[in-house]
Order: C-alpha cells, then sequence, then structure tokens
C-alpha cells in the first residue's frame, strides 16, 4: 500500500469503532477519516466523504449495514465496503454482498487479516475472512452438489477457498497461471458467478456452505 488510503468506520458500537481506529490509523499507510454510529449517520455525509475504504457493521439500529451498504455506494459508487460481523449470518452476508460490499471480516479477525482485508480491497480484489474460507473449503470436499465441476476445477476452487493467489493455486497443482485461469472462468460460468464474491453467495445459497 503505497499510497495514503482514507478510512472510514461505521459501527453503533463506540468502543468497537475507538479500538479499530487506534490499531489501523496511520499505519501501513490508513489514515481514518470519518467515523459514523449507524448507517444513517454515515449517509448524511456520505457525498462529503473522501474515503477509499469503508469498514460498514452488518447489524446496526436504525438501518441495516446491507441497506447502508447499497445507499453509500449510489452516492459515492467508488466506496469499497468490507462488512463487519460478530458472528457468520447466512442471510445478512448474502445480503452484504449482493448489495456490494467486496469484503467480510469477523469482528475477532486478526489486525494482521484486517490489514491483509485493506490491501486486498484497495487493489480492486474481494477479501473473505479465513472462518468464511475454511467453512467453504471444508463444505465443498463433503459434498455432491460440484459434481458438474471437473476434479481439478474443484482443486482449484479450493484454492480460491483458501485465498490463495493464482500463482499459489498453479504452483500447488504443477500447472500455468493460465490454466489455472481458464478453469477459473470454467467455474464462474458453471456456477454462474461474476466474482468471488458471487461464488461464495452461490455456495452459500445453494447450502454448500452455512456461516
Amino acid at each position: 500500500m503505497a499510497r495514503e488510503l482514507k478510512i472510514a468506520l461505521v459501527d453503533d458500537h463506540a468502543l468497537f469503532r475507538n479500538g479499530l481506529r487506534r490499531l489501523i490509523d496511520g499505519q501501513h499507510g490508513c489514515r481514518v477519516v470519518a467515523e459514523a454510529g449507524d448507517g444513517t449517520e454515515f449517509l448524511e455525509n456520505a457525498e462529503a466523504v473522501e474515503a477509499d475504504i469503508v469498514f460498514m457493521d452488518i447489524a446496526m439500529p436504525q438501518m441495516s449495514g446491507d441497506k447502508a451498504t447499497m445507499l453509500a455506494l449510489e452516492r459515492n459508487p467508488n466506496f469499497k465496503i468490507i462488512c463487519l460481523s460478530m458472528f457468520g449470518d447466512e442471510n445478512y452476508y448474502s445480503r452484504m454482498v449482493e448489495a456490494g460490499a467486496k469484503g467480510f471480516l469477523m469482528k475477532d479477525s486478526s489486525i494482521e487479516e484486517v490489514f491483509a482485508a485493506i490491501e486486498a480491497v484497495s487493489e480492486g480484489e474481494e477479501y473473505f475472512c479465513k472462518e468464511v474460507m475454511q467453512t467453504l473449503s471444508s463444505a465443498l470436499r463433503r459434498r455432491d452438489d460440484t459434481d458438474a465441476l471437473s476434479e481439478r476445477e474443484v482443486d482449484v476452487l479450493l484454492g480460491i477457498c483458501r485465498g490463495l493467489s493464482t500463482q499459489e493455486i498453479a504452483d500447488s497443482l504443477f500447472i500455468s497461471k493460465r490454466t489455472v485461469d481458464a478453469h477459473r472462468a470454467n467455474i464462474l460460468e458453471k456456477t454462474g458467478s461474476k466474482n468471488t464474491a458471487s461464488l461464495v453467495v452461490y455456495a452459500i445459497k445453494h447450502n454448500l456452505v452455512e456461516i
């Protein structure tokens, strides 16, 4: 993260918000430029907030995180939103991603994972916390729902779910990056997904995983 990244925090728990600000403000090129106690408060000033990344709590009073995410992106499509949760609720999670969130973190995630999410999302990628990826990976191994995918496509899918890069997947399977990209394209087409975020939502909706 060479350039400064401006961060906004939206969470109704002031103690958590203050703690997160202290951990990331001024670290690794990050600067917290805005805070709000709920979605309504954030939206009142969203058009004036010059934030690159917004940490958005899923469950807040006044307005749900998914609705706040959708409305915030209508006001500023350049926001990259990472949703925060204390627990995995598949309905909330699916709605957050469909609303446009680019990442998902549990509130007990390590600070290293927080910065990993910031870096990934700032570079235009999606990021899902290890708990979601590990659960998805295990579930896919147990299910027969992947019969439509070839054995190698399942291997690539599991690598994606573990958060591995294209090169790491290629190295682990002893294939080229181009082959991984081809398998990834086939997986997305077969599952009707547009990106990694859509793939996770697909898995949840088709009961491949519960989070």
